[in-house]
């Protein structure tokens, strides 16, 4: 089981940004749920070294996503379209004023993109 979903989200995303040995570091962590000995051994790291390159690479992608923000966009970008789904459905049923409800919302969508 991966440790920790949100580290390897941010991975995901930002895992370009990292050094290569980082960015390899962590996908062992999280990835591949590798112990820190473990670690070491394979990359020929010291444990308190893979445990150092892990910490500060995790203050790394929490940073670039506060400072960029993309998983937040993401995770708005679908809210809305959800919210928009649900409103499509919801005028084949009911009326025309839900439809200016649509209209408002898929602005929003366009100004977030």
């Amino acid at each position: 089981m991966k440790k920790n979903l949100g580290v390897n989200i941010l991975l995901d995303v930002y895992g370009v940004l990292l050094t290569d040995r980082q960015r390899a570091t962590l996908e062992l962590y999280y990835g591949e749920d590798l112990s820190l000995g473990e670690i070491s051994e394979e990359t020929g790291i010291t444990r308190q070294g893979v445990m150092n390159c892990i910490h500060k690479s995790e203050k790394k992608l929490f940073e670039f996503e506060t400072r960029l923000g993309l998983i937040r966009k993401f995770r708005e970008l679908s809210e809305d379209i959800d919210k928009l789904e649900g409103l499509i459905i919801q005028s084949e049923m009911t009326n025309k004023a839900i439809l200016a409800d649509i209209d408002d919302l898929i602005v929003e969508i366009k100004e977030k993109i």
